[in-house]
């Protein structure tokens, strides 16, 4: 089972990474950096160093875009603490200038000796970590770099299939699944039942997932009430047409035209059913949107 939830945002997530850097000083490498030690003496062999040289960076590749929360990082101790002063925190995709141009996080005013400071990056996006000091010849030495973080989530119900109870007009239920939030019936991105009892839209993941929010669009020109009252149900039956999985949540209400997310903690199924119970009604969809983990 992946662990989801808070276990994500506390997981220093750099010690999965592979590490580099402009250049190599005697026995620094760039994975000391990441071996979750932060010794700060240079003598206790835990602290990277590059050579003297015009703008030394070192760099972290998660190996896929997370959206990074924090970086905290540890300064040398028995010297030299203010080379750091001025020092960069770069968060990206990009490899142009060795990852040293993406969007920057922080500047580093000054780390006191053998301290650590974390750095707030607010969920900025990418799969490099770089620690750059721009625009002066100096020596980079970090004693260690944490980051966490968590993976940037993909809507996977685009990749599914769907099917409904019944059809009204042209409302297909692929429409709620073509990545358009659209929601005026015109705009042909929107789903419709005709007045069933019990109507209901059902995804099918194509495997088993773990379920960490659904996001619902409401149509906006007309009927926003329409959607009061259903529910989300998640689950591996497809007894009652998947509609007996366990819930994850009931909708009291949409606003017109808005989007709204439902939290469903992990919940474990390959189907996502809405269903409207217990009352004979249109179900309109315009956008569902799942966000989740694949269930190992």
């Amino acid at each position: 089972m992946i662990c989801i939830g808070q276990c994500i945002h506390k997981t220093n997530i750099a010690r999965g990474g592979k590490v580099t850097q402009s250049s190599l000083f005697g026995p620094g490498v760039p994975e000391r950096a990441i071996d979750g030690n932060r010794a700060s003496n240079w003598g206790e062999k835990s602290c990277t160093h590059t050579e003297e040289e015009q703008n030394p960076w070192w760099r972290l590749d998660l190996q896929k875009t997370y959206k990074v929360n924090t970086v905290t990082i540890t300064n040398r101790k028995d010297c030299c603490p203010e080379r750091l002063n001025g020092a960069e925190i770069r968060i990206g995709n990009s490899l142009n200038d060795d990852g040293n141009s993406n969007p920057r996080c922080a500047v580093i005013s000054t780390i006191t000796a053998g301290n650590s400071q974390t750095f707030e990056c607010n969920g900025m996006e990418g799969r490099y970590v770089n620690i750059v000091i721009a625009g002066r010849k100096e020596y980079l030495t970090l004693c260690e770099v944490e980051v966490t973080g968590q993976p940037l989530e993909t809507n996977i119900a685009k990749g599914g299939r769907v099917t409904q109870s019944s059809l009204f007009g042209d409302g297909i239920p692929e429409r709620a699944i073509d990545g358009n939030r659209a929601s005026n019936w015109v705009e042909n991105s929107c789903t419709h039942t005709v007045n069933d009892q019990n109507p209901w839209w059902r995804l099918d993941l194509q495997k088993i997932y773990t379920v960490n929010t659904v996001t619902i669009t409401n149509r906006k020109d007309c009927c926003p009430e329409r959607l009061n009252g259903a529910e989300i149900r998640i689950g591996n039956s497809l007894n009652d047409d998947g509609n007996s999985n366990p819930r994850c949540a009931v909708i009291s209400s949409i606003p017109a035209g808005i989007s709204k997310t439902f939290i469903c903690n992990g919940m474990e199924g390959r189907y996502v059913n809405i269903v409207i119970p217990g009352r004979q009604e249109y179900l309109t969809l315009c956008e569902v949107e799942i966000f989740t983990e694949e269930f190992l």
